[in-house]
């Protein structure tokens, strides 16, 4: 659906006063098309949920479909994205490179899934090959609760953009429960499962009718059901399962796993190197020939080593115990010789040329794992991106290199709105003439909800305000790093709950100048003329390539200061892109047409210019409804019903306006401070328009 040409409305058609100086101003006033209006674009979007409609530009009457007009040839800056799991590790057996890969349990609490999913971002930023989730029966593993394996591992691959892998168990389970949960994991994007026949309910296995009974007969099922498309591991136990009637006994259901259809094994742990050589060697003498993970625990307590040596029923070799008794009460120093225990086991399965990569039992704990792996070498935190935003695993979004600037702090919510659009923007991002944006009407959903609890907001972000100035304060300490006035660190806003980017260092003392002055902004990146794609604070993308940036600011910011911005623009009309909006919907642009601007972009070796961040002034209108109502969601309901504080946000959301900005001269200085200062100067000049400019408006 073509975008009709925005109308010009006539001044004061919805707000008299920003309506008169806008066209004092020389401004084109717009008003929003019926098509883009929220209500408007979820209920009559005609492509379903296609997500943006891009329109081929001279395209005539005939009209193509999205996926022709949108894609590109170029190929994908992370070829990463486009392999399966399986595919990924011949790529790396192939080349000799190593790795690691982690394991998580379910949390038992929602306060415990969003300090897991920080946890997936955080051990996530090492580089692991992939993650798994475990299958807890007990815990309604397959549902929608924010606890349940299901929706952890579905989290992990679209929120935080981790190839991940589903435990799932078969027993006490009919054959239709468990292709369910198959088929639900397959729409949820997940694309690997660890075949597990689980452990009985009783002390002894039990077979129920209808149920399976191993482990390779779920393999076989997902292979008849599924055919190709799941990568399947298995679990091999170095020293037979504790079921199994001899070693040689379970190797052959080991093999039969495999002749079954699994790609891979990922071993129970064990405690000595020569355990894991003999496995191999025997698995070798029964024909298993695909590749064989180690399963890594570093000791971190004596009750959680005693716990899952119980579970595993595993024996602790005696010269381990005879360290760890004495010191059994001691959490560090058992830590600590767990780590060096790790690291040791670790360079003696590496050094072998057997050992393809390592997999770590984490039991959700960040130090240890950590730490073994930066002695190793392994740990690759590194600071360049593949794109300028987080990319999402799932399979349908491995094409999308495209995305509006304005969720770049809040990208989990972009792909919670964006989740059920068939295709997504790839080359370029189109003239969107109905983005359907779905509603985010839950802003506690554990992966969206911040990370620090309310107590912590309430230190941060003021236990009392007193004005407007308090909130400004709030936003220069976030950007200062310096305490507040009670001493707390303000480590996030409602637009970020993560540190600053790197970037912002680059314009800190100009952030700080203006948002002291009532310009709050929550959005920034600096011009960027040609910087090498390596480099580490603007860096993206491969190797060898050089990024460009046009200046972006938004802000939130008072009606005067509009007023006053409005008649500053008029000297930078053919330089400066904006866009400015109220929590009514009421807006003023001189974008050309409603087109987007490409604000980031980058040239690489043998490619096509890739440009992954636009300004969209149709997404825009989209955004700017999550970010007027940040400012009750997540602060005003900090604070009582009527009370002071409360009434400070509350005036905020209803009476500030959220604005973009684009200098769109990226080779010069950044003309955006300027325009902020010219403004400021105006709309405190005495006896000028300005001063006419802070008069309330009706």
């Amino acid at each position: 659906m073509d975008l009709p040409n925005p109308e010009v409305l006539p001044a004061g058609h919805c707000c008299p006063s920003l309506g008169t100086r806008a066209l004092e101003a020389g401004i084109m006033r717009f008003s929003v098309p019926p098509s883009i209006s929220r209500h408007s674009a979820m209920a009559n979007e005609p492509r379903g949920n296609g997500g943006p409609n891009p329109r081929l530009e001279g395209s005539g009457g005939g009209m193509e479909s999205s996926k022709d007009s949108s894609r590109c040839s170029s190929p994908g800056l992370d070829p990463e994205r486009h392999e399966r799991l399986r595919e990924k590790m011949r790529r790396r057996m192939e080349s000799g490179d190593k790795w690691f890969s982690l394991e998580f349990f379910p949390p038992r609490t929602a306060q415990a899934a969003v300090n897991l999913i920080s946890r997936f971002d955080q051990m996530g930023a090492g580089g692991p090959l992939f993650i798994d989730v475990t299958w807890h029966p007990a815990g309604d593993p397959g549902s929608d609760k924010e606890t349940s394996s299901m929706t952890i591992a579905s989290t992990a691959v679209n929120y935080c953009g981790l190839e991940t892998m589903l435990h799932m168990t078969c027993c006490r389970q009919s054959q239709e429960q468990i292709t369910g949960h198959l088929h639900k994991a397959r729409r949820l994007g997940l694309k690997n499962i660890l075949a597990l026949r689980g452990d009985p309910v009783g002390e002894q296995w039990e077979e129920e009718e209808g149920c399976f009974r191993y482990a390779r007969d779920l393999v076989k099922l997902i292979r008849s059901e599924f055919g190709d498309y799941f990568d399947i591991c298995v679990a091999g136990y170095p020293k037979g399962h504790p079921d199994a009637e001899s070693l040689e006994d379970d190797l052959k259901h080991l093999k039969e796993k495999v002749d079954a259809g699994a790609d891979f094994i990922i071993t129970q742990l064990f405690f000595e190197a020569d355990t894991f050589f003999h496995f191999l060697k025997a698995c070798s003498r029964m024909g298993i020939s695909c590749p064989i993970l180690p399963g890594i625990f570093p000791i971190q307590g004596y009750h959680s080593l005693r716990q899952l040596v119980k579970l595993s029923k595993l024996e602790v070799p005696q010269k381990i115990r005879d360290v760890i008794e004495p010191i059994k009460d001691n959490d560090d120093a058992i830590c600590n010789y767990g780590i060096d225990h790790a690291v040791s086991l670790c360079q003696e399965l590496l050094a072998s040329g057997l050992v393809p990569g390592l997999h770590f039992y984490t039991l959700n704990r960040r130090m240890a794992t950590t730490e073994v792996l930066k002695r190793l070498g392994m740990w690759a935190e590194d600071p360049r991106r593949p794109l300028p935003w987080a990319v999402s695993a799932h399979p349908k979004r491995r094409e999308e290199d495209v995305r509006p600037i304005f969720w770049a702090s809040r990208p989990k919510s972009y792909i919670y709105r964006t989740q059920d659009w068939d295709e997504f923007p790839n080359g370029r991002w189109g003239h969107s003439s109905s983005p359907a944006f779905g509603e985010l009407k839950d802003y506690y959903l554990f992966y969206l909800t911040s990370k620090a609890p309310r107590e912590e907001l309430l230190r941060m972000w003021g236990e009392e305000l007193t004005s407007e100035e308090s909130v400004f304060e709030v936003f220069v300490h976030y950007l200062s790093g310096e305490p507040n006035q009670s001493g707390c660190p303000v480590t996030c806003l409602p637009w970020n709950d993560e540190p600053l980017a790197a970037e912002t260092s680059l314009m800190k003392e100009e952030l700080l100048r203006v948002n002291r002055q009532g310009i709050l902004t929550i959005n920034s990146q600096p011009n960027i003329n040609g910087k090498p794609s390596s480099d580490p604070v603007v860096g993206w993308g491969p190797s060898g390539g050089y990024v460009f940036q046009k200046a972006y600011l938004e802000f939130f910011t008072s009606r005067d200061t509009v007023g006053a911005l409005l008649q500053v623009l008029k000297k930078y009309e053919q330089r400066v892109n904006y866009h400015i909006v109220d929590v009514k919907g009421e807006n003023i642009t001189n974008a050309p047409e409603l087109q987007p601007n490409a604000v980031t972009w980058g040239i690489f070796p043998g490619r096509e210019i890739i440009q992954p961040t636009v300004v969209d002034p149709v997404s825009f209108m989209f955004w700017k409804d999550e970010a007027f109502a940040l400012w009750v969601e997540k602060w005003g309901k900090l604070y009582a019903e009527g009370s002071p504080s409360r009434m400070i946000i509350q005036d905020i959301h209803d009476n500030y306006f959220l604005v973009n900005l684009v200098d769109n001269e990226f080779p010069l200085d950044n003309c955006l401070w300027q325009v902020v200062e010219d403004t400021f100067e105006l709309l405190h000049r005495p006896g000028t328009r300005g001063d006419r400019l802070r008069d309330p408006v009706p």
